[in-house]
């Protein structure tokens, strides 16, 4: 089974930039004016997973909370630390989260659109 999530934005330069820069996310494929739409792919090659992200002309109206969460878990400490690396570089500062597990497990930030993105190491406590 592959997964996908699928997210529309009015921000998709700037969502780009942030998933490709800060995570070091690739674009997997992109497409312009399809059915009035224009997107990308993005995410690691060669995993059963990608995000999508589109935008039309239409203004996006987002209704989510601080507990809607994508959260991304490095296979090494080298990666992990990479990306904090990353973020730190490219001035994206972490926040709070709402749940505190994840503020004892991970690093919260927000993207583009304000949506809570957290990298945690891949261990369970």
């Amino acid at each position: 089974m592959q997964f996908r999530v699928a997210r529309h934005t009015n921000q998709i330069n700037e969502i780009k930039d942030f998933y490709i820069k800060a995570l070091n996310f690739k674009i997997l494929g992109e497409f312009q004016n399809h059915n009035g739409y224009d997107g990308i792919f993005i995410g690691k090659p060669n995993l059963n997973w990608h995000l999508e992200f589109t935008t039309t002309h239409e203004n996006v109206d987002h209704r989510f909370d601080e507990d809607n969460c994508l959260v991304f878990y490095p296979t090494t400490q080298q990666e992990y630390d990479e990306i904090i690396e990353r973020l730190e570089f490219h001035h994206i500062k972490p926040i709070k989260s709402k749940n505190p597990y994840w503020n004892d497990n991970g690093i919260s930030f927000l993207d583009p659109d304000g949506f809570v993105i957290i990298v945690s190491p891949l261990r369970i406590k």
